[in-house]
């Protein structure tokens, strides 16, 4: 399955068993690729370079998880560039999980002002997620994604032979931004889970297949109308949607030092502002307790119960839809119809926030 993604570029997403097969054909006339990969993932890298045909390849490896997305593992990414006599026609590949792909996307963006990237996802997260969109950045101990830029790649792999032996944990908290896209847009997604959670973790299974297709297709609608989050003016939302849950989701990470995978921070943030958005925007309160229902299921938590909602309102405040000092939540007023919720009611947040720490 091919989707076409919209951009200044527009580029496609590839889904299918033995899609990395097709990464010769996005190399284009480079001499050199250089592959970023996580160092667990050598043997992986070491296959997808096979692909690259007589060019000269760099593996490049880097620390598993967030402990890549760091200033210092840039800077060690750029010298490898530098050794290898990296030139502008060249390209970077990133083989990974969502933050491997943002570490490769943001070494590309800022190589030479700018050099060719592809994504080889090996996650249902960075397949779903991280992989598309043009998103790529680096944490800061302040927060997460808070250095970045927008670098559209040439085209992305996501070859579904690559998620054999994934750990069932990983799936788990991929499928969590395959839940948001149910709730955001398509009402199908959320239907499929309803019907058997057994072939939706199953990542050979046609249904697994169609959850990822269905969110990469909301993903790239989504982007395709708003390339630089730049289009949310009163009830319309642009790319903003994409971030529904993410507000407390990354402050939760943030405040766990990154030891939390990124589904299951986002599901905790989606069960948030549901209920804010029940609050604040009307939302029915069937889907508030179908956010629940769902993400639980799926095994995801959906509750974070310490006393920390001081802790993690500061934390929110670095958010990057805040405007000046006013915060700003991507909510629902019903399924499918986002809304901004801007400088929401500080009462209202702290209620709501009592309500999920109170749940599980």
């Amino acid at each position: 399955m091919r989707i076409r993604v919209g951009a200044q570029t527009p580029y496609e997403v590839v889904i299918g068993a033995g899609a990395t097969a097709r990464l010769g054909d996005l190399l284009a006339d480079s001499s050199r690729v250089a592959i970023i990969h996580p160092r667990p993932l050598t043997g992986i890298a070491e296959r997808v370079g096979q692909g690259c045909d007589d060019r000269l390849v760099r593996l490049i490896p880097v620390p598993d998880a967030e402990a890549a997305k760091t200033p210092d593992t840039l800077a060690s990414c750029w010298t490898a560039l530098a050794e290898a006599g990296f030139t502008r026609n060249d390209v970077v590949v990133g083989v990974g999980g969502g933050t491997a792909t943002d570490l490769a996307g943001f070494v590309a963006a800022s190589w030479l002002r700018g050099v060719p990237y592809v994504s080889v996802p090996t996650t249902v997260l960075g397949m779903v997620d991280a992989a598309v969109g043009g998103k790529t950045g680096i944490n800061l101990p302040a927060g997460k994604n808070l250095v970045g830029a927008f670098h559209e790649p040439r085209g992305v792999l996501c070859d579904l032979d690559l998620l054999q032996g994934l750990p069932e944990p990983e799936v788990r908290s991929g499928l969590a931004e395959v839940v948001k896209c149910g709730f955001i847009r398509d009402a199908r997604i959320l239907g499929l889970l309803d019907a058997g959670l057994d072939d939706a973790l199953s990542v050979g299974s046609s249904t697994f297949a169609e959850l990822v297709a269905r969110a990469v297709q909301v993903k790239a609608d989504v982007v395709s109308g708003d390339l630089r989050e730049r289009t949310s003016v009163g009830e319309a939302v642009g790319r903003e949607a994409l971030n529904y849950g993410h507000t407390l989701g990354h402050a939760i990470e943030a405040r766990e030092g990154y030891t939390w995978r990124h589904g299951e921070a986002i599901a905790v943030g989606m069960v948030f502002v549901a209920e804010v958005s029940r609050r604040l925007a009307g939302l029915d309160d069937g889907i508030v307790r179908d956010h629940a229902r769902l993400l639980s299921a799926i095994g995801l938590p959906t509750t974070y119960p310490e006393p920390a909602w001081g802790e993690l309102r500061s934390l929110m405040a670095l958010d990057k839809k805040s405007r000046g000092s006013a915060l700003r939540l991507v909510g629902l007023k019903d399924q499918g119809v986002p809304v901004i919720l801007a400088d929401p009611d500080e009462q209202e947040l702290a209620a709501a926030w009592a309500t999920v720490s109170r749940q599980g």
